[in-house]
């Protein structure tokens, strides 16, 4: 970092708090005219530029991020000791910033190389996947993937990238009534229409409350080439089982080998955005920078899948300002109403956030947190809100209502039919989510340098003032066609992502 460069950034000019672009001694400057800091401002934390008296309310990004819980002295700190969360209360404005900018013509629209599956959309992918119904078909699934993943059963079918056994702890004990049962049963059947798979074949063991045969009637989903079925108890038992499912699964081989990529248009891709173990830089560097990659893939056509409800409260009025009409605002509103309750009715509340790494990295309050996140929704008009799992046909920006634990929130968005994620982290999370690739965005130096064989991009180039939002969200935007077109993300070549396939549990357990 140049020593010519701010020691701090200041997002918005009416903020009264910057962020430490390095760790600050007490009495060296802050880069904020004169002021000195008055103790050690730790890197990505807050430092207060002008005196804050007890009571009054804090902003960053020219938002509120909560109030001061004592008199702040100009050049402090400001983290847990000084700052709380206050109830996120603003008049929601809908549809007034709602203008579709800079649509790219239709003749030059970008393409990636991309697996043609007719109706079911374009793959990025080629695997076969093996779906348990119930956790007690989870060993046999898995058992079955090993085989070909790891005993050389897919030796001659070099263009087919995997099998991949999706295994869940659930599945049984539950009510096919109840809202936990419609939304397992709305992911299942989202991964098994999912177009980075050539092949599904689901299993169940037989006496389970999620029977498979009511997914496929309910879903309209057809037995063929393409998607088996079975039962352990059905076959005789695990080991009768593995053997059928090899040979089904050998009999898919050659079909499923035989997909070519072919040019395929973005309004065949569906990104999921996604942020975990983030940071004091996440909303000033890659959030951001996704989101300017964000707005090029819709304005070429493509859609964008914003997530986790829990972690836009308190920036949900930056949404329904960008909602294309009333009724998608209001339903992204009625979803954080029905969060509201169900954390009260779990003894829970939606402020409990944010995390412990966040806390380390310089986030105080899920107001902070939660600006920072929506940076990755660009700036283009909201379409739609979905619930969880529900199959996105909007295209552009939309919204999906999930958890904001990583691997349920991306397991949404995925049986909704996204087919390729980016995932910033200012901490080093390390997930991968087959069947869809996932790009590691870091938001530090420090942190890519750090675990850069996890890392695939980095954009402390923001942070050190050596890289502009836009030339960084440019090179996340090239890397997303790259990999949509068959480059392999490093949780890829590492084979990772066999365990992120994580339903959303909701409801009782009988």
């Amino acid at each position: 970092m140049s020593d010519t460069v701010s020691p701090t950034i200041l997002l918005n000019e009416i903020d009264d708090v910057a962020v430490a672009r390095r760790a600050i001694p007490a009495g060296q400057p802050t880069g904020y005219r004169d002021l000195n800091a008055r103790e050690l401002i730790a890197r990505g934390h807050k430092v207060a530029i002008r005196s804050i008296p007890s009571g009054h309310e804090v902003r960053k990004y020219g938002q509120i991020i909560g109030l001061a819980t004592q008199d702040i002295e100009a050049g402090s700190a400001v983290h847990l000791h000084n700052l709380a969360m206050l109830p996120s209360e603003h008049e929601h404005q809908f549809c007034v910033d709602i203008e579709e900018k800079g649509m790219v013509p239709l003749e030059e629209r970008r393409t990636f190389m991309g697996y043609d599956r007719g109706i079911g959309g374009a793959g990025t992918r080629n695997y076969i996947g093996i779906i348990s119904s119930v956790n007690c078909s989870a060993t046999v699934s898995r058992y079955i993937a090993d085989y070909f993943n790891r005993m050389g059963g897919l030796e001659g079918f070099e263009n087919v990238d995997g099998v991949v056994a999706l295994t869940h702890g659930g599945g049984c004990a539950l009510n096919n009534k109840s809202e936990g049962y419609r939304l397992l049963i709305r992911t299942i059947q989202g991964y098994a229409r999912h177009p980075n798979f050539g092949g599904i074949l689901m299993i169940g063991l037989g006496c389970e409350t999620n029977q498979i045969a009511p997914i496929l009637e309910h879903y309209k989903m057809e037995e063929g080439d393409r998607l088996r079925t079975m039962t352990i108890q059905q076959y005789g038992g695990t080991k009768k089982t593995i053997d059928a499912a090899i040979a089904m699964i050998k009999e898919m081989l050659p079909s499923v080998n035989a997909a070519q990529r072919t040019p395929q248009p973005l309004s065949k891709l569906k990104l999921a955005l996604e942020c975990g173990g983030s940071d004091g830089y996440s909303g000033i560097s890659a959030n951001p920078a996704l989101g300017y990659a964000s707005d090029l893939i819709v304005r070429h056509g493509g859609t964008i899948v914003l997530s986790e409800t829990p972690e836009i409260y308190g920036a949900e009025h930056l949404l329904t300002r960008r909602a294309v009409t009333p009724a998608v605002a209001q339903k992204l509103l009625d979803r954080i109403d029905w969060w509201r309750d169900y954390t009260a009715r779990n003894g829970d509340e939606l402020n409990n956030n944010p995390s412990h790494g966040n806390k380390l990295g310089g986030l105080t309050t899920i107001l902070e947190k939660s600006l920072g996140a929506v940076a990755k929704g660009g700036s283009m008009p909201l379409k739609a809100v979905y619930e969880f799992a529900e199959t996105v046909t909007e295209p552009g920006f939309v919204f999906m209502d999930t958890p904001g634990y990583d691997p349920v929130a991306v397991t949404g968005q995925v049986a909704g039919g996204c087919n390729v994620i980016c995932f910033t982290t200012g901490r080093g999370s390390v997930s991968g989510f087959k069947p869809s690739p996932c790009i590691k965005i870091a938001t530090n130096t420090d942190m890519y340098e750090h675990m850069k064989e996890d890392m695939d991009l980095n954009c402390g180039g923001i942070v050190t003032g050596d890289e502009t939002i836009e030339q960084s969200g440019e090179r996340i935007f090239e890397q997303i066609l790259a990999v949509a077109s068959g480059q392999k993300t490093l949780s890829e070549i590492y084979d990772y992502g066999d365990n992120e396939f994580v339903p959303w549990q909701v409801g009782a357990v009988t």
